[in-house]
Parts: C-alpha cells; sequence; structure tokens
C-alpha cells in the first residue's frame, strides 16, 4: 500500500513540479514513447543477458512481495515457537525414536500437520528436519550444529537476494541508458543543424528527455523497488534465524520451555509475541 503511494507522490512531486514552474508537457509526450522504448528495452535487454532464467522468474515474482511485505506475521512466528516446542518436547521426554517419525515424513506428521503455513515453506520444514535428524545421528555439539545451520542459512539468503541484487543493477544501468538515448537524439539534432533555431531546440528537448527518463525511473522507482524487496527478504529470513536459535538452545540442555523462550527473544519486535501470548499457545499443546 505504502509503496503505490509512493508511486504516486513521486509522479505528482515532479510532474507537479515542473508544471508549475511553467513547463510544458508537449515535448515530454512526443519524445517519452520512442525513449522509453530505448531505454526500457534495452534495460530489459541487459537485465536478461545478466540474469538465469530462475532468477528472471524469482525477479518477477518479487514484485508481489514488494506490495505484499514479508510473508511472515506475527501468528506465524508463534506458530514457528510452538512447532519447536512440541517437537524438542517430544525429543527430550520420549526420546530421539519419537521424533523421527516427525521428521522422516513431515507431511504426515500430526505435529506439522496443525501448522500448514510452516509445513508448505520447504526451507523452513528442511532445515528443522535436517537438523533434528542430525542430532538422531548423535550430532550434538552445540557450535557445530549452529556453524551448519548459519551456512544453510546463509545460502538460502544469498540465492533469496539474487533478486533484489539483480533489480539493483538494472536501476544502475538505467541512468547510463538514458544517456544513450539522449545521445542518439544528439545525433539526430545535428543531422539536421541546418534548421531553423525553434526546431532544433525541441529537438535537444527531445532527447534531453532520454537523459531526464533515465535518471528519473532508476532513481524514482527501479532503485527503490529493488531496496524494499531487499529489506522483505531480510525480514524474511529473521524466521530461519529462530529455527538456529531455538534449536541451538536446546542442544544446550535447556527445557523446551526455556528453548523456545530464548528463541522468542531474537524475534523482530514488530512480530514478537509477549510471554503471556506465547505461553497461552504452549498451553494448547499435547506432546
Amino acid at each position: 500500500m505504502f509503496q503505490i503511494i509512493g508511486v504516486v507522490v513521486v509522479f505528482v512531486m515532479v510532474f507537479g513540479g515542473f508544471m508549475l514552474a511553467g513547463g510544458h508537457f508537449d515535448v515530454i509526450i512526443k519524445a517519452a514513447p520512442f525513449e522509453l522504448m530505448m531505454i526500457l528495452g534495452a534495460a530489459v535487454g541487459a537485465f536478461l543477458i545478466g540474469n538465469s532464467f530462475k532468477t528472471v522468474l524469482a525477479t518477477l515474482g518479487g514484485f508481489g512481495k514488494i506490495l505484499a511485505g514479508p510473508k511472515w506475521k506475527k501468528s506465524d512466528y508463534t506458530d514457528l515457537l510452538s512447532l519447536l516446542f512440541a517437537l524438542t518436547k517430544t525429543m527430550k521426554t520420549k526420546g530421539v525414536v519419537a521424533v523421527e517419525k516427525h521428521i522422516e515424513t513431515p507431511a504426515e506428521s500430526e505435529i506439522f500437520q496443525q501448522y500448514p503455513k510452516i509445513l508448505k515453506d520447504h526451507f523452513a520444514t528442511d532445515l528443522i528436519c535436517d537438523t533434528l535428524r542430525m542430532m538422531t545421528m548423535n550430532l550434538e555439539d552445540p557450535h557445530q550444529v549452529e556453524e551448519v545451520i548459519e551456512k544453510q542459512i546463509e545460502k538460502h539468503h544469498h540465492e533469496a537476494h539474487s533478486t533484489a541484487h539483480a533489480l539493483q543493477n538494472m536501476a544502475d544501468a538505467l541512468p547510463a541508458l538514458g544517456i544513450v538515448a539522449a545521445v542518439l537524439g544528439i545525433i539526430k539534432t545535428m543531422g539536421a543543424i541546418s534548421q531553423p533555431p525553434e526546431y532544433l531546440g525541441k529537438l535537444i528537448g527531445s532527447a534531453l528527455v532520454g537523459t531526464f527518463l533515465g535518471v528519473f525511473l532508476a532513481y524514482g522507482f527501479v532503485g527503490p523497488f529493488a531496496a524494499r524487496l531487499g529489506q522483505v527478504l531480510d525480514e524474511e529470513g529473521a524466521f530461519y534465524k529462530i529455527i538456529k536459535d531455538v534449536l541451538v538452545a536446546h542442544l544446550h540442555g535447556n527445557a523446551a520451555q526455556v528453548s523456545v523462550e530464548i528463541g522468542r527473544g531474537q524475534i523482530p519486535s514488530a512480530n514478537q509475541p509477549t510471554f503471556t501470548q506465547l505461553e497461552e499457545a504452549l498451553s494448547e499443546i499435547k506432546v
């Protein structure tokens, strides 16, 4: 919602200021379609050259994230802590054998099935199951497990951010592509150097529209979109770090209730449930 408001503000302030200053839109309107064809066409072409097919598709999907924001909400963090509580409590009270059926086939686990949104996220589910599986194989050094989880999260974070980097690279290229369009306009103007000043002035104005559009699109839209996508991906990445904190706390020998409380303390403030809210959620779990 704020992104839509921001787009409107950018348009109103830039073109409103231009109009109030006495500017005329006729040159911009006539030149814009051709300049945009050159600038955006070159930008899209360069985008396709510089990125894999997977990154291109993910970037297109990233615009949905820009508008919708992070997919993990406050209730999802409570659900994650509840899920981790149920699994670590089962492991601590009933042993590793009891938890194996849940981590080997999470889609059929009655514990995972209570949290379908988390189950649907393959990385979160795999991170939980793979880490618990290592614990059942007697890998119980908390420092070693923490290092393994951090590397997995870092890899996932790097791959997810390829979309934001791709958008930022496009934003960086747009001013230069605007100059390319402007230079072509100047070439056209020089070809008509014998024409009257009034005619040459319109040609030069049309050429400068290319420079304007390149800078305007880069810093008014594509760059901010890339920055916002990066913020959303960072906020989503915080969800997976809670998994690490809870499971490492469990390996340090803490009770399940203490482990999830340690994880609760690391949740971003905007999504952090209170101690009472978490207590109420955990009291409903039957283990």
